[in-house]
C-alpha cells in the first residue's frame, strides 16, 4: 500500500508503515532527501525545513483532516492522495480561501502531459472533444488553415490602424463608450484596462478541468479567424493550455451578453500575468509565478485584442457541453436502473410492446421501450424472477414504471435537441466586432448574445430533472412494503435497522432542490451598460444550474440503483435477466449487500461514480446490441404478468421473437 503525499508542491510516494503522524514526518524526510541542494521559492535552503512541524495531514479530495494517531490503512486507500500541511504553509498568506484550498487542487495525475494532439480549426470541435480536452487527454495545435485565417483577419485590423479609421472595438471605447475615439498611442493601454476592469467576477472559481474547457473553447473560436487577434497572442493561449496554466475564473458575474465578459476577462488576466493561476507543479499562486515556473511569458496585447479575448459565449457553452454530455450518460443508465426496479417490483413489460410505440412514434419513446424490452424477460434473456409471478392477478403498473418510455423518452429527445444547439455554438463565431478579412469589412453585430445556449440549457435542466422525479417515486415503491411486498426499507430486522429510510429522504431532498433550480434563468433580463445592453440572456446561471440539476439527478439514480440491487437480494435464489445480473455484479463489486445498518454515504458515492464512469451502461450495452442484432428481428413482447382478456394460459416462453410477417396469436 502506497500513499501519494504533497509537500511544498511536490508529490512523493510513501509506503504504508504506521500512523498518519509517521506518514507526515516520513514525507518531509523524503522531500528533503530529494531536494538537498535546491532552494525554495522564498530563497531559503530546503534543508532548513527539517525543523518544521507537520501542522496537519489532509485528504486531497474533500480536504478532510486526518487524525495523527490513526493507522494509515484504516483511513486511507491504496494510492490515495494527501496534502502534508506544514507550519510554514499555515503562516503564509493563502492565495485562495482556506475553505477551498484543499478542495480545488486535483491530484496531478489528472493533468499528466499528453502526447496526443487535437487540431483546432474553429469548425469541427465536438462536445465530447471539449470534455476530453478538459480532462487533459489532448494537447492543442492549430491547423495551418486556421493560422492563415487568423493572420488574414489581423492584417485587416493592422490596415485599419495604419489608415487611422474609426472602427468600433478597434479605435473606440466599448459599450456606452462606443462613440469615444481613442488616441492611437493609447490603444495598447485600452486593451489592458478593458481586461482588468472587466475581471469583476465573484464567487468560487471554476475547477481546473472546467477552466481547461473554457480556455480550449475560446481558442477554438479565435481559430476561426473572425476576431482580429494576432497569431502570437493566440499562441499564448495555446501554450497556457498545453502547460496546464489555468487562470482563476470566478463562476459568477456573467449576464450572457455581450457574451461572458467577466469570466473571459479573468481567463485572459491570468495569462497576462496578473491575478491568480493554477498549474499542477505550483498549485494556486500568483499568475506571474505560475507562468515563470512553467517557462512561459505573460501575454502582451495589441489593438483590438482585449475585446477579441472576452467577447463570446464560451462560459455558457463550455459548461453546457459538460452538462449535455453528462445528461446523455445518466439518461442511458436511468433506463437501465428503471428496468432493474421494474423487475424487482415484479412489474410487467407489456406496456413496452412495439406496436404501442408505433402509434405514438416519438423517437425517444421508441428508443426507451426498445431498450427496456432488451433488458427485461425474453426468450433470449429469460428471467426467473419474471417467471415467478407469471400468473399473478396484477393488471398494470404505476406510472413511474409503465410510462418510462413516454417520460424518459422526451428526456432523450431533449438531450439530442440541446446537443445540436451546443454543437453549433461550440463552432460559432461569437465575437464582436466581426472581422471579415475576405470582404475587407468589420461588422458590429450580435453573435455574442447567449440566448441560444441559455434557453436550451434551461430546457435541459427541466427535462433531465424528470429522471430524478420518476426515480425518487420508484425508490418510494421499493422501500414501502405496502407497495413492494419486500421488507420495509429493504433491510432485515427492521426497527433495530433503518435500512434505506434516509437514503430515500436524500433522494426526495435532491428532487425538491431541482424543482427550484429548474426555474428558467433565461426568462429574466436586466438592462446593463447604461441601457446599451438592454436585453441579456442570463445564460451563465442557466449553464451552472443545469450542471447542478444533473449532479443531483446522478445521485438520485445512484440511490435507486442501490435500492434495486438490495431488493434483488430478497428474491434470491431467483435470477433476473443476463444483462440485469451484470448490473448487479458491477454494483456488488463496489458495494456489498446491506445485511445491517452501516455508514451509507460512501455507498451512494461509490455507485454515483459507477454511473459517472458509465460502468452500468457498459455492463449491458453489448447485451442490448446483441438482442437487437439483425439476425433476429424483434416484434412484440409478452410479459408473464398482465394476461390479456380472453387469453388462455400460454405454454411457450415469454418475450418470443418471430420473423417479420408471421402471425403469433395473442401477440397483437
Amino acid at each position: 500500500m502506497k500513499i501519494s503525499c504533497r509537500v511544498h508542491g511536490e508529490w512523493l510516494q510513501v509506503p504504508n508503515k504506521n500512523t498518519i503522524r509517521w506518514l507526515g514526518n516520513e514525507a518531509i524526510k523524503r522531500y528533503l532527501k530529494l531536494n538537498k541542494t535546491q532552494k525554495n521559492e522564498d530563497g531559503e535552503s530546503k534543508d532548513q525545513l527539517i525543523n518544521l512541524n507537520v501542522e496537519e495531514v489532509r485528504k486531497t479530495r474533500g480536504g478532510v483532516i486526518l487524525d495523527n494517531d490513526d493507522i494509515i490503512k484504516s483511513v486511507l486507500d491504496d494510492n490515495e492522495f494527501v496534502n502534508i500541511v506544514l507550519t510554514s504553509d499555515k503562516e503564509k498568506q493563502n492565495i485562495i480561501p482556506a475553505e477551498l484550498q484543499h478542495v480545488l487542487e486535483p491530484p496531478p495525475t489528472e493533468f499528466q502531459a499528453s502526447t496526443e494532439v487535437l487540431y483546432l480549426d474553429g469548425i469541427s470541435l465536438s462536445s465530447d472533444d471539449l470534455r476530453q480536452l478538459g480532462r487533459g487527454r489532448y494537447r492543442i495545435k492549430l491547423t495551418k488553415e486556421s493560422e492563415q485565417n487568423v493572420i488574414k483577419s489581423r492584417n485587416l485590423v493592422e490596415k485599419i490602424l495604419k489608415e487611422k479609421k474609426v472602427v468600433y472595438g478597434i479605435t473606440t471605447g466599448f459599450g456606452n463608450f462606443a462613440r469615444t475615439t481613442i488616441d492611437m498611442d493609447k490603444l495598447e493601454e485600452l486593451q489592458y484596462n478593458l481586461i482588468r476592469s472587466h475581471a469583476a467576477g465573484v464567487g468560487n472559481p471554476l475547477s481546473p478541468q472546467k477552466t481547461k474547457m473554457l480556455l480550449a473553447l475560446r481558442i477554438n473560436v479565435l481559430a476561426k479567424g473572425y476576431s482580429g487577434i494576432s497569431l502570437s497572442t493566440l499562441m499564448c493561449l495555446v501554450n497556457a493550455f498545453n502547460n496546464n496554466c489555468l487562470s482563476w475564473v470566478p463562476e459568477q458575474g456573467s449576464v450572457g451578453a455581450s457574451g461572458d465578459l467577466a469570466p473571459l476577462s479573468h481567463l485572459a488576466l491570468g495569462i497576462m500575468g496578473e491575478g491568480r493561476m493554477w498549474s499542477p507543479s505550483t498549485g494556486w499562486d500568483d499568475s506571474l509565478k505560475v507562468l515563470e515556473a512553467n517557462n512561459l511569458k505573460p501575454m502582451r496585447l495589441f489593438a483590438k485584442e482585449g475585446i477579441a479575448l472576452i467577447n463570446g459565449t464560451q462560459l455558457i457553452t463550455s459548461l453546457g457541453a459538460e452538462a449535455v454530455e453528462r445528461a446523455a450518460v445518466i439518461a442511458r443508465q436511468a433506463d437501465v436502473v428503471a428496468a432493474m426496479t421494474l423487475e424487482v417490483l415484479k412489474g410487467t413489460s407489456r406496456a413496452f410492446d412495439s406496436d404501442v410505440q408505433k402509434i405514438r412514434p416519438h423517437k425517444g419513446q421508441i428508443l426507451v421501450a426498445k431498450r427496456l424490452r432488451a433488458l427485461l424477460h425474453s426468450d433470449m434473456y429469460p428471467s426467473q424472477i419474471a417467471q415467478s409471478h407469471r400468473f399473478c392477478n396484477r393488471v398494470q403498473d404505476a406510472y413511474t414504471l409503465r410510462c418510462c418510455p413516454q417520460v424518459h423518452g422526451i428526456v432523450h429527445d431533449t438531450i439530442n435537441f440541446v446537443s445540436e444547439i451546443i454543437a453549433t455554438e461550440i463552432n460559432s463565431g461569437t465575437d464582436n466586432p466581426i472581422v471579415f478579412a475576405d470582404r475587407g469589412e468589420i461588422i458590429s453585430a450580435g453573435n455574442f448574445h447567449g440566448e441560444y445556449p441559455a434557453k436550451v440549457l434551461d430546457y435541459l435542466a427541466i427535462a433531465i430533472h424528470e429522471l430524478a422525479s420518476m426515480s425518487e417515486r420508484r425508490v418510494e415503491r421499493l422501500v414501502n412494503p405496502a407497495l413492494s411486498e419486500l421488507p420495509a426499507f429493504l433491510v432485515k430486522e427492521g426497527g433495530i435497522n433503518s435500512g434505506f429510510m434516509l437514503a430515500h429522504c436524500t433522494a426526495a431532498s435532491l428532487v425538491s432542490e431541482n424543482k427550484v433550480l429548474c426555474h428558467p434563468s433565461s426568462v429574466d433580463s436586466l438592462s446593463t451598460s447604461a441601457a446599451q445592453e438592454d436585453h441579456v440572456s442570463m445564460g451563465g446561471f442557466s449553464a451552472r444550474k443545469a450542471l447542478m440539476v444533473i449532479e443531483n439527478v446522478e445521485k438520485v439514480i445512484a440511490i435507486e440503483l442501490l435500492a434495486a440491487c438490495q431488493a434483488i437480494e430478497f428474491l434470491r435464489p431467483l435470477k433476473t435477466t443476463v444483462p440485469l445480473e451484470e448490473v448487479h455484479k458491477v454494483v456488488r463489486g463496489v458495494v456489498r449487500a446491506w445485511d445491517k445498518d452501516r455508514y451509507m454515504s460512501p455507498d451512494i458515492e461509490a455507485v454515483t461514480n459507477l454511473l459517472l464512469e458509465e460502468k452500468i451502461w457498459n455492463a449491458v450495452k453489448h447485451h442490448v446490441d446483441y438482442y437487437h442484432s439483425s439476425t433476429n428481428v424483434e416484434t412484440h413482447v409478452f410479459s408473464p404478468t398482465a394476461v390479456m382478456v380472453g387469453e388462455t394460459q400460454r405454454p411457450r416462453l415469454q418475450g418470443k421473437k418471430r420473423k417479420v410477417g408471421s402471425k403469433a396469436n395473442g401477440d397483437n
